[in-house]
């Protein structure tokens, strides 16, 4: 076994994933796994740029995972950023600090790779399921894209768009800084259409509609099946390969969509740093379903940080 560790650093939230690892078969235990939400992508969209204070909550998340990979000893690193450091200007400052804390430099990858680590995380348990037909399309939802991959054993075709959450947020929901609470149907309507010309360009190159399973990654599809389940607390075993029907999906959309923050932050198992994004991430799973006629959504804890982490452990092969 080799001990790795893995890091995911995206728009909304720094993830930390140290397992051991089988270089034979690529099988992961779970040693430590924790996310922060770090809003590193704040304002990326309106300026360019990643502001000062988001470094610096990305760098105090980067300090504290460093000494917990210490901690388990872990033979190998791989840090692994996506869409907010893909996009700004200053991600050189963000190359730096990373370096200096944890030793390795952030590997910015491509809307691709990330669909492809994303892809291998997310499937690789359920290749052996008789109940869940290929191919799947994995639908990983982040805080400034989103990744579409289609796929039997192996990826076919991906795609990745500028539909995160958070950047749907603050494009459409935010003015003046503050965001709608609730937001009036026009501006749904907006960042609907923007969702749908998000959908169509990523159908140019993924066949969306030929998947016969669609599974869904990351924080916002995640709570939307914790809602679903009225879970009292957030539970990742609960959540794991849990299904949510189109209906439920739609249903909980709608009331996101229309609730206030007081309301959002009151459901038990929402993280706070949910609370004003959710709406937009639910939006844009809603708006997939309905693109390809899924009738529901199988949801996965395993994603992009565990593809990362079968990367490292196929290097030790």
């Amino acid at each position: 076994m080799t001990r790795v560790a893995a890091v995911d650093c995206g728009t909304n939230s720094i993830r930390l994933l140290v397992a051991d690892a089988d270089p034979s078969t690529g099988e992961l235990v779970d040693l430590d796994r924790r996310m922060t939400i770090v809003r590193l992508g704040q304002g990326v969209d309106r300026t360019g740029r990643l502001a000062p204070e988001a470094l610096q909550r990305t760098f105090a998340a980067c300090r504290e995972y460093a000494a917990i990979i210490k901690e388990h000893g872990a033979e190998r690193l791989r840090f692994v950023a996506t869409s907010a450091s893909r996009d700004a200007e200053n991600r050189d400052e963000f190359v730096r600090g990373v370096l200096d804390i944890l030793g390795v430099e952030p590997e910015v990858i491509t809307g691709d790779q990330e669909a492809e680590f994303s892809f291998t995380g997310a499937t690789k348990e359920l290749a052996g399921s008789d109940h869940l037909p290929k191919p799947y399309l994995v639908v990983d939802i982040g805080g400034g894209s989103t990744e579409f991959v289609v796929g039997d054993d192996h990826v076919r075709a991906a795609r990745s768009v500028d539909i995160g959450c958070v950047r749907m947020t603050e494009r459409h929901l935010v003015r003046d800084g503050v965001v709608s609470d609730p937001p009036s149907e026009e501006r749904i309507a907006a960042m609907r259409a923007d969702i749908e010309a998000a959908l169509d360009l990523a159908e140019q190159s993924v066949p969306l509609r030929e998947a016969r399973t669609l599974v869904g990654l990351a924080g916002s599809v995640t709570t939307v099946s914790a809602i679903a389940q009225q879970l009292p607390v957030y539970d990742s075993e609960a959540i794991h390969h849990s299904r949510v029907s189109y209906d439920r999906v739609r249903e909980i959309t709608e009331w996101l969509l229309r609730s206030t923050h007081a309301e959002r932050a009151a459901v038990p198992s929402m993280h706070p740093g949910r609370v004003d994004v959710i709406g937009a991430g639910a939006l844009v799973l809603l708006s997939i379903m309905e693109r390809i006629g899924a009738r529901e959504v199988v949801v996965s804890e395993h994603d992009i940080l565990d593809g990362i982490a079968h990367s490292c452990a196929a290097e030790a092969r």
